[in-house]
């Protein structure tokens, strides 16, 4: 076998057993009972370990340099080895120790989580939360040391690779001062127009989750590669050809369910649509989490949001829940009015249920405190009043207790020390792609209208999915839309979404 091929070999069995991992995670998230925390733990700690181990072989650094001196090797194949150097370079950063470690005390702290935030409890999660971030720091030295980066760019590097702190603080300094304007703006071109009429609930969860299920299936989503299930926090798990996700139920309002199903399903999306020939290799993985995050939120807030969208889904929405005729039974029910309540701006504490044009506040305020807690400068038990001061800060509002605050998300508990800041750099790229599909391909607004979602998933397949990490995201995201990200495109959105409405 020639050194490329061991190396990839090695890294297709790796695949299998993250791939098994995966659905532990899934399970653990989503069905297990309380009672397995302790045993689950242990399995999977021993199995991150192995993985680990497999992933920092020293055997890989010889077929590494072996390989790239092979001369009939495919761009497909050099990008491959570029990213397994990239990988194995991190890898080798974290000893099996910290790795169990970590595993360890990520499961127990996702599972004082839960309770946590039921009971609005922070000093309850306090003392494992405050482990996780010790070793989130400890990863992050180790992993800078290696790389030549800051603590916390290490641990962004995880999820945006190339990304940096410099650059994010540049753009999300760029929104903080753009948004708060903005929203009165919006709020002001809002209160001009009549209120839209709400449709009266309750919503049962059996008509929601069907409803999700025929949206789902219009997107494209492949349900013999996949399922939907319910999760205190919505997510999108599993495996290669294993892709499945999650939602949560509220019965005074279906919208929230719904549209937590359509982000996910746009995750959903791109992992079904990875090249198949490289679907176990790292070149085939996903291009970082910012792409991930724009495909979630193409088909959240681009298109499902658009007026289009409403057209080919009020009489679904109608449907499902007996709104249909006149008089008070369709009251609410009309395209126009479902639309209005969509692209409704209302500051609210719920980052996953945020509008459109709040959200970016509630990832802005997440950076600044997971940096600032990472660096040493907040301490851990001071998050819920700093937390608080940002929310009045950067919307006006102060959580009543710390489930509706610091809570919230599984992310912090979980160990994604880094992730945050991919939101809304995200909805950034998700704007300057759908607004190039839409020039690319005439059709897809129309197709929306119709429930075809064909020629924007077509084009998204091209030009994202089946890329998989060939490119770097600046590159990827150029030879998309012939620009690298331009925070320009996202405020235009913007404006005539929430200020130009008719």
């Amino acid at each position: 076998m020639s050194a490329y091929s061991q190396i990839a070999d090695h890294f297709g069995r790796l695949s299998a057993l993250s791939n098994a991992i995966g659905i532990l995670q899934w399970d653990s998230d989503a069905m297990m009972p309380k009672g397995a925390a302790a045993s689950r733990a242990d399995s999977m700690a021993l199995l991150r370990v192995m993985a680990h181990e497999m992933a920092v072989d020293p055997r890989i650094g010889d077929w590494l340099g072996a390989a790239e001196g092979e001369g009939d090797l495919g761009a497909w194949e050099r990008a491959n080895l570029r990213e397994i150097r990239r990988s194995w370079t991190i890898q080798t950063a974290l000893p099996a120790d910290l790795v169990a470690a970590t595993s360890r005390a990520i499961s127990a702290c996702e599972m004082a989580w839960r309770s946590a935030r039921e009971n609005a409890d922070f000093p309850a999660l306090l003392p494992l939360m405050q482990e996780v971030l010790r070793l989130q720091r400890e990863a992050g030295v180790a992993k800078g040391e290696k790389l030549g980066l800051s603590v916390y760019d290490a641990l962004l590097n995880d999820y945006e690779p190339g990304g940096s702190a410099v650059q994010i603080d540049a753009l999300f300094d760029d929104l903080a001062a753009f948004l708060p304007g903005f929203t009165q703006e919006a709020l002001a071109a809002q209160a001009r127009r009549p209120e839209p009429a709400a449709p009266q609930g309750p919503f049962a969860v059996e008509a929601q989750r069907q409803l999700g299920l025929k949206v789902m299936a219009a997107l494209g989503y492949d349900f013999d590669r996949g399922r939907l299930d319910i999760s205190a926090h919505p997510f999108c798990g599993g495996a290669d050809n294993d892709v499945r996700i999650t939602t949560r139920y509220d019965e005074a309002d279906f919208s929230k369910a719904l549209m937590g199903v359509i982000h996910e399903t746009g995750h959903a999306l791109y992992e079904q649509g990875r090249p198949a020939a490289y679907m176990n290799q790292p070149v085939g993985s996903a291009r970082g989490m910012s792409v991930h995050e724009s495909q979630s939120l193409i088909m959240e807030m681009q298109a499902c949001r658009s007026r289009a969208f409403f057209d080919f889904a009020a009489p679904l929405m109608a449907e499902a829940f007996g709104g249909q005729g006149a008089g008070e039974q369709g009251l609410g029910w009309e395209a126009q009015s479902l639309w209005r309540r969509a692209t409704r701006v209302e500051p609210g504490f719920i980052r996953v249920d945020a509008d459109e044009v709040t959200y970016p506040s509630h990832v802005i305020l997440r950076y600044r405190l997971e940096k600032a807690m990472i660096a040493g400068d907040l301490p851990l038990k001071e998050l819920p009043l700093a937390w608080n001061a940002g929310m009045r800060d950067l919307l006006g509002i102060v959580p009543p207790n710390d489930r509706l605050g610091c809570l919230q998300d599984i992310h912090w508990p979980s160990g994604g020390w880094g992730y945050f800041p991919t939101y809304t750099l995200g909805a950034m790229t998700a704007a300057q792609l759908f607004d190039a599909a839409c020039r690319a391909e005439p059709d897809v607004l129309p197709g929306i209208g119709r429930g075809d979602f064909t020629p924007l998933v077509f084009w998204l397949r091209t030009h994202v999915h089946s890329q998989g990490s060939l490119y770097s995201t600046d590159e990827l995201l150029t030879r998309a839309t012939g620009r690298p990200l331009d925070a320009g495109v996202f405020k235009a959105h913007l404006a005539r979404r929430y200020l130009d409405q008719a």
